[in-house]
Formats: structure tokens, C-alpha cells, sequence
């Protein structure tokens, strides 16, 4: 059985996770928040600790323009110096929130958490794990 690679958050993770505690709890919701939670610890995280690799290539995605190249050129270098090979930036799909995480050798690391109706993630808030 392959070892299990330890789980890691950043700090850009845990802020995401209290923007949409905060978000949730504005809107009198806050079992919404308390679902999401559950959803982590019992499906997200179990699921990618025995399939790190389930979730689809972040990089694979057709690029439209000259910009979107460039950006995904520069990703591609600070993955590098991060020892993160462009494989290992994924994405998890859950219902209605996209995970990003990297896989490294030896761990795995939740790197932010969006709404499915965020436009996109904030890759310098990253700085490295």
C-alpha cells in the first residue's frame, strides 16, 4: 500500500476558509459553512490522501490568448521553484467549491478554495508553502 503523503494548508487555504465562514455566517447560513467543513475532513481530504492524483491537472487547460499563455509560463516557473512538477498543481471539484493543491513528493498541499463562482485564484498569494 502506497504511503500516505501528510496534508498540508496554507495560510491562503485557512483565509479562504474564513472568508467563506464569514461569508456564510453574514447570511444567517452558517450550517452552509458547517457542511463545507464536514465535506474537507470527511470526503475531500480521505478521498485525495488515497487518490492524490484524482483531481485533474490544473495546467492541462487550453490557454486563449497570448496573456493566459504568459501567465501559465510563469506559473510553470514558480512551480519549478518549488520543486512542484506542472502535473502536481490540481484541482478538486466538489459541488460548489474548486480546491487547488500540489503534490510533492512527500505531501500534499491545500492551496486555496473557491466558490465555483470566483473567478479565479490568487497564485501570488501563494509565496510557497
Amino acid at each position: 500500500m502506497a504511503k500516505k503523503r501528510a496534508v498540508k494548508l496554507t495560510a491562503n487555504f485557512e483565509r479562504n476558509l474564513s472568508d467563506i465562514e464569514c461569508f456564510w455566517t453574514e447570511a444567517n447560513a452558517s450550517a452552509a459553512y458547517d457542511a463545507l467543513l464536514d465535506a474537507l475532513l470527511d470526503t475531500v481530504i480521505p478521498n485525495l490522501e488515497q487518490f492524490p492524483t484524482m483531481g485533474r491537472p490544473f495546467l492541462n487547460r487550453a490557454v486563449g490568448s497570448v496573456e493566459a499563455s504568459n501567465a501559465q509560463n510563469a506559473l510553470r516557473a514558480k512551480l519549478a521553484a518549488v520543486r512542484v512538477e506542472p502535473d502536481g498543481l490540481r484541482e478538486y471539484v466538489m459541488d460548489n467549491y474548486l480546491v487547488l493543491y500540489a503534490l510533492t513528493s512527500s505531501s500534499m498541499v491545500l492551496l486555496s478554495i473557491k466558490h465555483h463562482r470566483q473567478l479565479s485564484f490568487d497564485f501570488d498569494a501563494h509565496g510557497g508553502h
